[in-house]
């Protein structure tokens, strides 16, 4: 029972026939036209037509978008970097595609993705973060997918950790998003970098190529340089912080850690564990969660997007 998953990006538009089973057998990937919201409903409809041409056999069409979805996944409320405001997109498509067609948030997509198929199978209650250049979150628990009363919950990466800390895109200040994402690993290279001592590498790679990228941090880091790992380190502290306090309200078996900067994997691991651990209340008396790494990587949006809308189409 096939399903087609569509993964709107900053940059691009990922799509795929998705079987049951949560394996891609066919795909297609545009540019997002990211300035032109209408010509972005054009590319995922003739997406679909041309996936749903190709294996007439799908039941259904889900669709990831960035940005806060509606309870009933058929409205995106706003999106940041696309100029949809209260945007009926679930009608907008079904008018244009004699398909079932669902709407959720991509980072609850792709959380599913790795609940159902991935580094979260084996758990019933799982919280994902997603280590980009913000933080994304997917909250599942009792197998099901936490949306919240309004749909809009699971921004675990708009979660306070540091009171009138560092002002953040969403309004308000000190959000873990400016301390546990790939910008923030950015910041704290440069900071590393400014300081004698284990920063030299950092400082030198800046100094020749006139920034840090986070490209730049990644090569270091895979070649163990120590300002590079220092900073890394605080970032997984920061993370550890916020998992601990997630942890109190939602108890998860798994923490899964997706996302580019979680390619470091036991590097980012290590000090979110430790910081867990130091943070967490009535340590030595509380279950611990696992901490691992996301599996699906790329995948994980089209994939999920097409689960929940077959789940959603058979009413499963």
């Amino acid at each position: 029972m096939q399903a087609i998953g569509i993964d709107i990006g900053g940059t691009k538009i990922a799509g795929g026939v998705v079987t049951e089973l949560g394996e891609i057998v066919a795909e297609r990937r545009v540019p997002t036209p990211a300035g032109d919201s209408k010509a972005i409903v054009d590319a995922v409809v003739e997406m679909i037509t041309s996936l749903q041409s190709e294996h007439g056999d799908v039941v259904a069409a889900g669709v990831a978008a960035p940005g806060f979805i509606d309870a009933a996944q058929s409205t995106v409320y706003y999106t940041p970097n696309i100029a949809w405001r209260n945007e009926p997109l679930r009608a907008l498509l079904s008018e244009r595609l004699d398909l079932h067609i669902t709407i959720d948030n991509d980072a609850n997509a792709a959380g599913w993705a790795e609940f159902r198929f991935g580094a979260g199978r084996l758990a019933s209650d799982m919280t994902m973060l997603t280590i980009g250049t913000g933080v994304g979150g997917a909250i599942v628990a009792q197998d099901r997918l936490l949306r919240g009363g309004f749909g809009t919950g699971g921004e675990l990466g708009h979660l306070r950790v540091v009171p009138d800390g560092l002002p953040c895109g969403c309004g308000a200040r000190g959000c873990i998003e400016q301390y546990g994402s790939g910008r923030a690993l950015l910041r704290m290279a440069g900071e590393v970098a400014d300081r004698p001592g284990a920063g030299a590498a950092l400082a030198a790679v800046r100094e020749s190529r006139g920034e840090l990228t986070g490209h730049d941090v990644g090569e270091l880091l895979k070649e163990g340089d120590p300002g590079a790992v220092e900073a890394l380190r605080e970032l997984g502290g920061w993370l550890g912080q916020a998992a601990a306090s997630l942890s109190v309200v939602l108890d998860p078996q798994v923490f899964v850690f997706g996302g580019g900067v979680a390619q470091s994997g036991e590097l980012l691991l290590a000090p979110v564990r430790e910081a867990y651990l130091a943070h967490l209340p009535a340590r030595g008396y509380h279950p611990e969660p696992n901490f691992v790494i996301a599996e699906l990587v790329n995948d994980a949006g089209v994939v999920g997007a097409a689960d929940l809308a077959r789940l959603h189409a058979t009413g499963l």
